[in-house]
């Protein structure tokens, strides 16, 4: 009877292989051994292609050593390499979200030094216009002290310049002021 819609499955790994009393298929089967048991390996016949081994409930036999393998069964490594990949994504996930409150921490930082960076630019600049402002105010005072140095020097060169000329015309005018005193002849003075 043909499926109504086609399935996707999968060859199941429960294989197994006949375990004969000799090393060939010419011999009695014992049993089988199923894929993925654990057997010790005691002789190889090569000319055959068969191998004697012995298998975990104790039976020694031979099998085609095309189904012996030094490789774990998959019945063994597959549920090992789930908990592995298990742990693994579980430790991707724990790096990645690490990964990514470090990423948040630092865009935060940078967000938080862009601000500082920004305030600090902003007062560089007022100190800036302050500095200019008190320099101007610096030029205008050292030009007005400079200015009132000249005129004080004036003031005194004038002043001097007044009570030189006083003196000068007062030594001119005093002599004509002042009477004279006549000379006696007699030599006392």
């Amino acid at each position: 009877m043909p499926a109504k819609a086609e399935q996707i499955r999968y060859i199941s790994d429960d294989l197994f292989t006949y375990m004969h009393r000799g090393p060939s298929t010419q011999f009695r089967i014992m049993g089988s051994v199923n894929a993925g048991t654990k057997v010790t390996l005691l002789e190889v016949n090569k000319e055959n292609g068969f191998s004697k081994i012995t298998d975990s409930r104790g039976r020694t036999g031979w099998v085609n050593s095309d189904f012996i393998s030094g490789q774990v069964g998959l019945k063994e490594r597959v549920p090992a390499l789930e908990k592995e990949l298990t742990e693994v994504k579980a430790a991707l996930a724990d790096a990645q979200m690490s990964g990514d409150e470090k990423t948040k921490s630092l865009q935060n930082s940078l967000q938080m030094r862009t601000e500082q960076i920004t305030e600090l630019e902003s007062q560089n600049s007022q100190l800036n216009e302050q500095l200019m402002t008190s320099q101007t105010e610096i030029r205008e005072l050292r030009a007005k002290i400079d200015t009132q140095k000249d005129d004080l020097l004036m003031k005194w060169f004038t002043y001097g310049g007044m009570v030189a000329g006083a003196g000068l015309l007062f030594g001119l005018i005093l002599p004509h002021l002042i009477p004279r005193r006549r000379k006696r002849n007699n030599g006392w003075a």
